[in-house]
């Protein structure tokens, strides 16, 4: 009898994702399209240093550097389960995705909406972007990162009101990091936070917050419009 060929172990995937994942293809391009991207933001942190890159906290001072942390955690275990198959590392990237994803559109809308009003509310004169950072750290994340969700995911099983509880969490949570962080520094990273008394820090925190579970909401949707629904437990 002829010998039998072993044929690779293709994981099963969601009903409702749309395209394979993990999976060389598409994810996998998309997954080292985003990781080069993000390792480019980081080179140009340290290719062209400012005050912070010697301050306390370095860099992780900025909202946008802890989303592009939590998108790089994401999109590293990402590929990591395309190149091996793993369905636990799938697990897991989908678990990061929930707080990242939000979070980076979070930062991009945060972001757009201060820049139309002052850029100088988010970024210093002397500290200013060019057009590629720019677009690098404040709009490349959140698109990658939503197209994952979008094509190569299983549906997010979070309800508004888990997402609300995380969001204000991870917002309070922040605050007293640039808190601690001014302490040490005697100044902070935005210059928003300087213009804002502490009860205007609390309402920008809150809405913060809220925005980024109504992002998760948003995004849910837009899953749903794309892909349908199902009752599934979660990813």
């Amino acid at each position: 009898m002829p010998p039998k060929i072993m044929r690779p172990y293709v994981p099963k995937r969601h009903p409702l994702q749309r395209l394979a994942s993990p999976a060389l293809g598409f994810s996998s391009l998309l997954h080292f399209a985003g990781l080069s991207s993000f390792g480019a933001s980081y080179k140009y942190l340290i290719d062209y240093p400012t005050p912070i890159n010697e301050a306390y906290g370095w860099h992780f001072q900025y909202l946008t550097i802890l989303g592009l942390a939590l998108s790089t955690l994401t999109f590293t275990l990402a590929s990591l389960s395309d190149l091996t198959s793993s369905r636990l590392l799938f697990r897991f990237k989908n678990r990061v995705s929930v707080l990242a994803t939000p979070l980076e559109v979070l930062i991009s809308t945060l972001y757009g909406a201060l820049v139309s009003i002052d850029k100088e509310l988010v970024i210093p004169p002397e500290f200013q972007l060019g057009l590629l950072p720019d677009i690098s750290f404040h709009a490349v994340p959140a698109v990658v990162l939503t197209l994952d969700y979008l094509l190569c995911s299983p549906p997010w099983g979070i309800r508004f009101r888990e997402a609300l509880g995380v969001s204000t969490v991870f917002a309070f949570g922040y605050w007293f990091w640039v808190e601690l962080c001014y302490r040490h520094n005697g100044w902070y990273p935005y210059p928003i936070f300087e213009v804002l008394s502490t009860p205007w820090r609390v309402v920008l925190f809150c809405f913060s917050g809220l925005l980024m579970a109504g992002s998760t909401e948003v995004l849910k949707w837009v899953y749903a419009k794309l892909n349908g629904v199902d009752h599934v437990k979660k990813a």
